[in-house]
């Protein structure tokens, strides 16, 4: 199929542009490169530095890509500047998601393969979280997914919309070769950001919270690997063929890990030492989340092929220490 990526050069979008040239698809790449990177994508790969906010554009090029489905992945990330810059979030992840729908829906394009996050359950009641409990986000980053959430579910039910739903938790790690990887400005990622802080090119890491109910008082959290994220996504494809069809889905390998065991991983996979700022807990920062998987695995024949944290590191050590300043176009 021609697939229209969304976000394309941003981590997570091109690494799933590498997944959908593997598994025979035709990638088109969409970002403004407001936090992508030109360098990220494969060559020959057709490339439009569009944003979604601007109507017209999506018009032009729907009308000249013809493309059989859409997948999102552009959107902002930052829960921390969600909650100082909430209008900047509903304007990009909300409104400009909504243009690209209507564009979309006007134009006959009607398979559309969403990037959301665990974010939308907010602090959970009990753990593993699964696909039906109750969705409360505590940020606007969270709010404003779910709010695309559930304009999907009514465009499924009222004009025929397919589509399928992503909730992830941590996205970690780099593609097996090394070629692309995880370059943000600002990082906020514990991988990257330990690693950084080993390079002796970061600030030492801030660990916040050492007295969480957990086995070593760290946060435990859902480390998923970005290239399983992505074959997840490719995986969904047959199943958007019925009309008005919704499917929605966590993605995570259902073992959590704690700061202090991701900060043992990076020493052990790099050989260096981590330097470490212990502070006191960030607020909304929930002990532990960790997805319930089973649903993915059952309906899409998804495995995580990374289910611990050590060789997700070694593909993350694998970039970084090859890139130390990452695509180097910032």
């Amino acid at each position: 199929m021609k697939i229209l990526v969304c976000g394309g050069a941003g981590y997570i979008g091109s690494h799933c542009v590498r997944q959908l040239i593997a598994a025979g698809h035709e990638p088109v790449i969409l970002d403004n490169l407001a936090y992508g990177h030109r360098a990220s994508l494969p060559a020959g790969v057709r490339f439009h530095d569009v944003g979604l906010a601007d109507a017209a554009a999506l018009d032009r090029l729907f009308a000249t890509e013809r493309v059989d489905l859409v997948m999102h992945f552009a959107a902002f990330c930052y829960v921390g500047e969600s909650v100082q810059s909430p209008l900047k979030y509903y304007l990009n992840n909300v409104s400009a998601t909504y243009t690209l729908l209507d564009s979309m829906m006007r134009h006959g394009v009607k398979k559309f393969v969403f990037s959301s996050t665990c974010a939308t359950f907010g602090i959970p009641a009990t753990l593993p979280l699964v696909e039906g409990m109750p969705q409360a986000p505590i940020n606007p980053y969270g709010q404003t997914k779910l709010d695309v959430e559930n304009a999907l579910k009514a465009l499924a039910h009222g004009q025929g919309l397919s589509c399928a739903v992503f909730r992830y938790f941590n996205a970690a790690g780099a593609a097996e070769d090394g070629s692309i990887g995880e370059d943000h400005e600002p990082e906020t990622h514990l991988i990257p950001l330990a690693i950084g802080a080993a390079q002796g090119l970061r600030p030492e890491l801030q660990v916040f919270g050492t007295d969480y109910p957990t086995p070593d008082g760290t946060c435990l959290r859902d480390y998923v690997h970005v290239d399983d994220l992505s074959r997840a996504h490719i995986a969904v494809f047959d199943k958007l063929a019925q009309p008005g069809a919704a499917y929605f889905y966590n993605l995570g390998t259902g073992r959590p890990t704690s700061v202090l065991e991701v900060i043992k991983a990076v020493e052990k996979i790099t050989g260096l030492k981590v330097p470490v700022k212990y502070s006191p807990r960030r607020e909304g920062d929930p002990p532990a989340l960790y997805a319930n998987s089973a649903k993915a695995q059952a309906e899409l024949g998804w495995q995580p092929k990374f289910m611990t944290i050590e060789p997700i590191v070694e593909t993350a050590w694998r970039w970084h220490k090859q890139k130390p300043k990452g695509y180097g176009d910032r």
